[in-house]
Parts: structure tokens; sequence; C-alpha cells
């Protein structure tokens, strides 16, 4: 199959406020940031208790830099607000609900008026037409549905550009190749490591991944490097474009990689101000320095947060092929970095070392033990399928080491598996395994 290149749109199809001015943007986030700060602090009790103990009012905002002065929200305020107790809305006004996968305590449940899903299915058929996809298109979501944000998120944004939607959901990989060999879509919504699983399928059944209908992957729910986009693309022949969203701000779609360009992720600053502070101190950074990102939703009804922690580390940086702030891929997370003898160790970091090696798969897993009171890290990997060298296990096991060590800088144990020995997700992978006991 000969595939025809996705291509950017026209400046006439964009929204005006994508390449509006930035004093334009920032008029327009002044009036809804007063909205939204007096919105929570009249109906969201927790919130305007935090209000009142830092002694800030919501006539105080006068300023997009005002904003500094107001309390955050992290997530542990979500969840001891569980279930409703940050709405902002009667219930009556509440047409859907969705919940974070967290792994530990309660989940953070969040509402949405009408307008609320409204507002979210435009910035999704903003995102997936940044990425080039259009009206024509079909689109293929293999995200999860359900609580998760990710499958709905996709599905009515896709919709609400008037392409045809696929609701393939996660899981059942042999269908998942099944629907793309027989219906053709042009683009797939996928975490980046399913889809590589998605290829591998393809070709233990003599497929082609390159010679797939698929030319778009909009890809995201995972942090992900530079390094597995041009994997990706280089196995499926296809562009692979980042995507940005969490539940407890909305879902996918808060900020997008635009098609053109590939070089980070635009913020749809209309609708959610990002700001960067440092993760220890809380203070606000200047743009292009990295720190942990900030999110306050500008125009969302049931559930509206202010200065809320993602603990995402990246950098703003000005706009290019739109006129808002780019964000710069997620390299970690302020609150998933492991501390092994003092060293600051990010999965990323490994796997940027895995994706170079030519002899091993973007697959892996980070278990982390304590043994007599040390720290002891092993890393699991997988050759890539079809490699017929006797000796590749232990010299790629010898050269990961060493370059963990140089790299990284902690030593580590490095276990190269056959191939499929550690297991695939549909979802969101999982990189590591912490089993130490937490005191």
């Amino acid at each position: 199959m000969s595939k025809t290149r996705a291509q950017p749109p026209a400046r006439s199809e964009l929204d005006p406020i994508e390449v509006a001015s930035r004093d334009e943007i920032q008029a327009l986030q002044l009036q809804r940031l007063k909205w939204s700060i007096r919105h929570a602090y009249d109906h969201v009790a927790v919130y305007r208790a935090k209000c009142d103990q830092a002694g800030v009012h919501p006539g105080d905002l006068t300023s997009l830099s005002d904003l500094a002065r107001f309390p955050f929200t992290v997530k542990d305020d979500l969840r001891a607000s569980y279930p409703f107790k940050h709405f902002a809305v009667p219930m009556s006004d509440v047409v859907r609900i969705h919940a974070s996968s967290g792994t530990t305590g309660k989940p953070t449940v969040m509402g949405y008026t009408a307008k609320d899903i409204d507002v979210w299915s435009e910035m999704m058929a903003r995102s997936i037409r940044a990425a080039g996809g259009r009206r024509t298109d079909l689109i293929h979501v293999a995200y999860g549905y359900g609580l998760f944000t990710g499958g709905l998120g996709a599905h009515y944004g896709g919709e609400r550009l008037g392409a045809t939607v696929i609701p393939m959901s996660g899981g059942q990989t042999e269908r998942q190749v099944q629907m793309i060999r027989d219906l053709e879509p042009g683009i797939i919504m996928v975490t980046p490591s399913y889809l590589l699983v998605i290829a591998d399928e393809m070709e233990r059944q003599g497929l082609d991944p390159r010679a797939s209908s698929l030319r778009i992957g909009i890809l995201g729910a995972e942090p992900w490097t530079e390094t597995m986009r041009q994997e990706i693309e280089a196995r499926l022949d296809l562009d692979a474009i980042d995507i940005y969203g969490l539940s407890e701000v909305m879902g996918p779609g808060v900020a997008q990689e635009c098609l053109e360009t590939k070089d980070g992720l635009h913020v749809w600053e209309d609708h959610f101000y990002p700001e960067i502070i440092d993760p220890t101190t809380g203070a606000v950074l200047a743009e292009g320095e990295p720190g942990e990102l900030v999110f306050t939703s500008l125009s969302k009804e049931a559930t509206p947060v202010i200065r809320y922690r993602t603990r995402d580390l990246t950098r703003l940086l000005p706009g290019t092929a739109r006129s808002m702030r780019r964000m710069a891929k997620i390299t970690g997370r302020s609150d998933d970095m492991l501390i092994i003898r003092g060293a600051n160790v990010f999965p990323t970091q490994i796997e940027e070392l895995i994706l170079k090696d030519a002899r091993l798969a973007p697959v892996y897993l980070i278990e982390v033990r304590r043994d007599r009171r040390l720290d002891e890290i092993t890393v699991q990997v997988e050759l890539k399928p079809g490699l017929n060298d006797e000796s590749a296990p232990v010299n790629a096991a010898v050269d990961l080491t060493r370059a963990i060590r140089a790299y990284v800088g902690v030593s580590a144990e490095v276990r190269v598996m056959p191939e499929n020995a550690i297991p695939r997700s549909a979802g969101k992978a999982k990189r590591v395994n912490d089993l130490r006991v937490k005191e």
C-alpha cells in the first residue's frame, strides 16, 4: 500500500485563538482565570478554606502573575474530598464522571457538565486536527474506555471533528491487528508502548507494520522519549505525534504536538493556564526553566482545579506552529523518581539507553529491592525478535550495565530475557516495580 503522508491543517482551518497574538491570549486568560478562581472559591469549600488559610481572596487577582499568590491543589486534596466534595455544581448538572486509575489510596473522581464535555470534545478535535487528522479519516481508538479518560476523550474528539471512529479500546491484540488490516484506518490513538506491541503482533502474523494503512499515531498516557518516536516511526512508517492530558484537569487534549513541527506540545491556553514551579520550593520558574508542571482550569464548571500540581517534569517554551506556548516532552515525574543509594533515577533515563541498543526490544521492567539496607536495582529487558546471535544476551547485558553506570550513575543488574518474557499491557505500561518496604 502506498501511503499518502499526513498534511498539517491550513491556517484557515484553525480556531482563531490558535494563531491570536499573545496579548489577545493573555487577555482571555485573565478574564477566564478571574471567573475560575471565583467559581472554585464560592462553590468548593475545601479550596475556599485553603485560600482563607493563605490569606488570599479572588478579588486579589488582578493580573496573571497574581496567580502565584494562590494555594496549590494536590491529588491528596481531591482524594480527601472523595467522592463529590470538590464538585462546584449540583449533581443534577453533572452529566458524566471519570476517575483516575491511581494505584494507592482513593481514586480522584472528576465530574463534567454538558458544557465541560463540549469543551473537551472541541479540544480533542483541535488536537486531532493539529496532528494531521481530517473529517475524512478513520480513527482507530485503542485507548481504554471507561473511567479512564483516554478512550472516551479520543472518541468524542474524533466525532466532533467529523471523522469515523472505531471504538476498539485496549487489549485483544490479535483483534486490533485484524481491525487495522481490514478497516484500514489512517489514524491510531493509543499508548506508545502498546503500539509497539501491536507492531510485534503484526510481524508475528507475517504482516509488515510499515505496509499498514496507519499514517498517524496520536500517542499519550505515558512518558515516551524522542528515541522511542524514532523507533515507532521506523517500524510503522507513520508520524508519531504526542498528546498530553490528565483526568484531574480534563483528560487527553490539554496539550498537543503539531504535525508540522513535532517540537513539543502546544498547550491549549484558552482553557488551561500552565506554570512551571520548583518541585521543592513551589516557586514559579521562568519560561524555559525545567521544573514541575502546574495547571489551572479556565473554563471547567463541574470540578475546577486551581494550580493543580501534576508532578510531571517539563519546561515551557514559546509557541511555534501555534501562538500558544509549548511544553517539552515529559522527562519524568517528581513523585516517581527513584532514589537509589542517593542517586536520582528516572525510568526514562534507562529507557533511552535501552532504545539506543539495536539488539534490545523497547520493553523493560525496573525492579528495586532493599537488601541489607542497601537499594538494589534490576533491569529486565528483552532481545529483539529474530536476533540469531548466541552471544547477544551476555554482550547486551554487559553493555547496558556499563551504560547505566556511566550515564545514570547507579550500578544495576541487567537481565536479558527471552522474547515475550516481560508482561505486556494494553494500557499504561508498568515500567517500575518497587519492592522496598515502606517505612
